[in-house]
């Protein structure tokens, strides 16, 4: 039953995150800066106190109480995961949503589902599934088999956007993607894809904050809203700076003033894309609660926002016009991507 828990909730955190980009296709005018500002002071601000207020009251009391040292490397995953975030973001607007999510979150999968065994490699701690450990046992060499071919999925979705590239104009590729740049967006989302791992391996560094929650007799469901708040502030931190950069060197922040721009509807499809950006970690947090933060939890995340990122692509028609052997090739990638999360979920038992 834990599982199944587990299963619904990672797939409800999926869904969420695949598609979060949605409501961003409705803001009209704006520079890319000016709606991401917006989304993300809901997304990583507002949203996660809300959250946590909610379900741990004294989570400041957590925080205050926690060990400088785990606040502060919690804190710099988060800003690691910041950048992959940003990047995210532009991936998405050169490749579209369905190879986008697929290349990016292909490489995320991959990287965050080993960087908890490589952190306990380093630092090693009692119950906790450490790099070698993986690597001597049947499951663990399954599991990383299972990464292989995540990454093997992640080749052929690539392919898949090469062959659009080749066979579409730039005319016909912008119609459904604006900006379509297959070099910047692969580029973009590969360093999206490695460092939006950080995410994971920030919810390892801030454990403490979660089981303390625990012990002080909040529900286990919600134990890493906690930890969400200090990750959530370094992605934060990156993106507005990144993004006030970007204001001011296109003068974009006059978006805010501009009265001949839907302001009001603007902002509300902004927030909600930051708000149901925010509930993939709200429900991968009690997912996580149900099958531990291992490759499985993560792994499985991913290939839920993959699967339905690709849905909304298929609906926005971003393969229209293709031949039908590039159809067949993303198609493949995909089944491989989400192949590779049997594997590591069979891995993960073993």
């Amino acid at each position: 039953m834990q599982a199944l828990l587990g299963l619904l909730f990672h797939s409800i955190g999926g869904v969420a995150a695949g598609s979060f980009y949605m409501p961003y296709n409705r803001v009209k005018g704006w520079a890319w800066e000016s709606y991401w500002m917006v989304g993300g002071v809901f997304s990583w601000l507002v949203a996660p106190l809300v959250a946590t207020w909610l379900t741990i009251p004294n989570f400041l009391e957590i925080i205050f109480s926690t060990d400088i040292k785990v606040l502060l490397f919690t804190y710099l995953m988060g800003l690691f995961w910041g950048i992959g975030g940003l990047s995210f973001g532009l991936g998405v607007r050169y490749l579209g949503m369905s190879l986008g999510n697929s290349v990016v979150l292909g490489f995320c999968a991959a990287f965050g589902a080993l960087m908890p065994a490589v952190y306990y490699n380093i630092f090693p701690e009692e119950g906790k599934t450490s790099l070698n450990d993986m690597l001597s046992v049947t499951g663990g060499q399954m599991v990383l088999f299972g990464v292989f071919v995540c990454l093997l999925g992640i080749v052929v979705c690539g392919k898949a956007g090469m062959m659009k590239e080749k066979e579409l104009s730039p005319e016909e590729q912008k119609k459904t993607v604006a900006e379509f740049n297959l070099v910047k967006g692969l580029v973009v989302a590969i360093l999206s894809g490695v460092l939006s791992s950080f995410f994971n391996f920030g919810i390892e560094a801030g454990k403490n904050m979660a089981d303390a929650a625990v012990i002080a007799g909040h529900n286990p469901l919600f134990q890493n809203n906690v930890t969400f708040v200090i990750i959530l502030w370094g992605g934060l931190t990156t993106n507005f700076i990144w993004t006030t950069i970007l204001s001011i060197q296109n003068k974009s922040f006059k978006d805010f003033g501009d009265k001949t721009k839907p302001l009001i509807s603007n902002i509300l499809f902004s927030a909600l894309a930051g708000i149901t950006w925010f509930l993939q970690f709200f429900c991968y947090g009690m997912g996580e609660s149900k099958l531990g933060n291992g490759a499985s939890s993560w792994i499985l995340h991913m290939s839920t926002i993959i699967l339905t990122a690709n849905l909304w692509g298929i609906y926005r028609q971003e393969w229209k016009g293709v031949r039908p052997a590039t159809k067949r090739t993303i198609i493949a990638g995909i089944i491989i991507i989400i192949f590779s999360v049997v594997l590591v979920g069979i891995g993960n038992s073993m």
